[in-house]
């Protein structure tokens, strides 16, 4: 029988907030596991978070699965399920409304998939999570990390 559902597994860490950060993935299709992850030099933990959940969806070669996203983030979920996104995005995120490239590319990303997202404790007995948390904080920890143009042209006009 052919699995129907793509299973995302995410977290994000930051070194101080402001500070350097990473993100892991674990997608899971089937037997089949792939994990991503990436350092950046400057960017907030809530950024890292909804990378973690950006480059898996950009990992993606087909358009139209099911997808169940796990994520120990509050704000990455609740954004979704709580229907804030969809507030921010037809305001286009008036009042200072943080992360707005982030959330535009997820936005984007979404309408191509059925997503549903999962929140799961964090540094709990996952070991999905747990293993994204250690992509996270070694990716942050690394050297050679990129540049989160998006935080720093917010912050220092760049």
């Amino acid at each position: 029988m052919a699995q129907s559902t793509l299973i995302i597994y995410t977290d994000g860490a930051s070194r101080g907030n402001p500070g350097p950060g990473g993100y892991g993935a674990i997608l899971k299709w089937g037997a089949t596991e792939k994990e991503l992850s990436r350092g950046y030099r400057l960017t907030t933990n809530n950024r890292m978070e909804l990378m973690a959940v950006i480059a898996a969806l950009e990992a993606l070669t087909k358009d139209n699965l099911q997808v169940s996203i796990y994520s120990d983030s509050q704000y990455v979920v609740k954004a979704v399920k709580e229907g804030w996104l969809k507030k921010w995005m037809a305001t286009d995120f008036k009042g200072g409304k943080k992360n707005k490239d982030l959330w535009k590319r997820f936005y984007t990303l979404s309408q191509k998939h059925r997503i549903q997202f999962i929140w799961v404790k964090g540094h709990a007995d996952n070991p999905y999570n747990n293993r994204c948390d250690e992509l996270a904080t070694a990716a942050a920890d690394g050297r050679s990390l990129s540049v989160d143009e998006g935080y720093e042209s917010e912050q220092y006009g760049i």
